[in-house]
């Protein structure tokens, strides 16, 4: 069972955007990065096309997810993930014992 999946409400523990939060758009598990939601934006020169006109744009790129930590939905903080078995089945659970769920 993952740690982080695509909806989750993340806050960034690390780097220059200490203290953001955002919903993780993706998950890429082969580099162990996530993408969230206006956190480690970059700039992209982007040239005119037929479709889409030229200019600079802001993307998020990818950050380590070791650098970012779930909201628990109880206290609002940043907190670590247990996995356990309620009902037979794996759940996430934050310190608090709430479950966690993505919202999609």
């Amino acid at each position: 069972m993952q740690r982080l999946v695509r909806g989750d409400l993340v806050r960034v523990t690390r780097g220059e955007d200490k203290g953001k939060q955002g919903r993780v758009k993706k998950v890429l598990a082969e580099t162990n990065k996530v993408i969230v939601e206006g956190v480690n934006l970059v700039k992209r020169h982007s040239k005119a096309t037929a479709q889409r006109a030229g200019g600079i744009l802001e993307i998020e790129a990818p950050i380590h997810a070791s650098k970012v930590m779930p909201v628990d939905p109880e206290t609002g903080k940043a907190t670590r993930i247990k996995v356990s078995v309620v009902d037979g089945k794996k759940v996430r659970l934050a310190k608090s014992g709430a479950q966690l769920t993505a919202q999609r």
